[in-house]
């Protein structure tokens, strides 16, 4: 059992450690309420797997919030925080945070092409900076389980708009799978393992 050599990790089309990075957009307490398209607590514990994985593969996150500042909204849930403890938020007032100064140079300062992106909602603060990252040259990779909408439907409706648009749709597991590729990597696998076969 010999493993092929890794390929050139800047260039792979898959997703490797070191050509992809993690948006997070939203996952505050009046946003997770209204979710209808799944489980609201199968969906934190996705995005919670979803920000591990990124830290462990020491990906560049850019982590977002709207409405903070001005009072309206209340931060980012604390069993994320609780994973990114040194991921200082972008607040916003804009509903496409594309549209955000400080986001988006956040986003081309991490020099990646491929972004990996997660946000509440499915067919607003997800939908409408991954269209417009496209459009500016970025790959963009939906998590479709630690995402959610205000209903099925409209969740729906934007991964099928957004695959659509060009969009790469994947799953959270997907991801970390995609980031490891080889349990003979073994400065992640035991995390790898962790994150994958036991509840956050």
């Amino acid at each position: 059992m010999t493993s092929e050599p890794i390929r050139d990790p800047q260039h792979d089309h898959l997703l490797t450690p070191e050509n992809s990075a993690l948006v997070i957009i939203d996952y505050q307490p009046v946003q997770l309420g209204s979710i209808r398209s799944m489980d609201r607590d199968v969906l934190v514990a996705n995005i919670v797997r979803v920000a591990r994985t990124a830290s462990l593969y020491r990906l560049p996150i850019v982590l977002s919030t709207v409405n903070v500042k001005t009072g309206v909204n209340q931060p980012t849930i604390d069993r994320l925080l609780q994973v990114l403890p040194r991921i200082e938020p972008i607040d916003r007032t804009t509903m496409n945070s594309w549209e955000d100064v400080a986001f988006r140079d956040a986003v081309l300062a991490t020099g990646r092409k491929k972004l990996i992106v997660t946000a509440l909602w499915t067919e607003v603060c997800l939908a409408f900076p991954a269209l417009d990252a496209m459009r500016d040259g970025f790959e963009t990779y939906p998590v479709v389980d630690a995402v959610g909408g205000t209903s099925r439907e409209a969740h729906r409706a934007a991964i099928d708009r957004l695959t659509q648009a060009g969009a790469k749709p994947l799953s959270w597991v997907q991801m970390l799978c995609e980031l490891q590729r080889d349990w003979a990597r073994t400065d992640t696998a035991a995390e790898f393992a962790d994150i994958l076969f036991h509840s956050t």
